[in-house]
């Protein structure tokens, strides 16, 4: 079983709740900070845009938000500090949506890019950068384990455009996926 839970919560809480849960903080400030999309692994794909690739899976999220002030941000696809990424609407004005890959002048509403550009990348991430992790958690599930995730935001609905999505439930998905392909 694998469950997500804010960052924020008490462990014990967590514990009286799934008392024999591994709990695993990954936010960018984590123990498996390896599997946050602002850690920069590099060579991450930028989808619809050939061999060209970002440090890390926020750099191509806030890289190709276009905004009423401003275009894509090529400086984000090489951020490797884990900061400065975000690109907010007070500092650049109305988010129009995220271009659909370097060389196009589509774009993207927010839904949609979550589904073509961020899941794919995020996925991408964790099939190429983040294995080791990846066969440790199936590992514990394997045994058994119930895994918690901490994670800033928990919303797992990626139709849900009220709330980020949460990367641990791409991970969630993810591992649940390879248990029964």
């Amino acid at each position: 079983m694998v469950i997500i839970k804010n960052k924020r919560t008490k462990k014990e809480n967590i514990l009286k709740e799934y008392p024999d849960a591994m709990i695993f903080d990954v936010t960018s400030k984590g123990e498996y900070k390896t599997l946050s999309p602002f850690y920069p692994h590099g060579g991450i794909p930028i989808p619809f845009s050939g061999t060209v690739t970002s440090a890390c899976v926020e750099g191509i999220w806030q890289g190709l938000k276009v905004f009423q002030n401003e275009g894509i941000d090529f400086s984000c696809f090489n951020n490797r500090t884990m900061k400065d990424l975000k690109r907010t609407v007070r500092t650049h004005g109305k988010c129009l949506g995220h271009q659909k890959g370097l060389g196009s002048k589509e774009l993207l509403g927010y839904l949609t890019a979550r589904k073509e550009i961020y899941v794919p990348s995020y996925n991408w991430m964790l099939e190429h950068k983040c294995q080791k992790e990846i066969e440790y958690f199936l590992s514990l599930l394997r045994e058994g384990k119930t895994i918690v995730f901490l994670d800033y935001d928990t919303n797992e609905d990626i139709d849900n455009p009220s709330k980020p999505l949460s990367h641990a439930s791409l991970i969630k998905k993810y591992l649940l996926s390879q248990m029964c392909p």
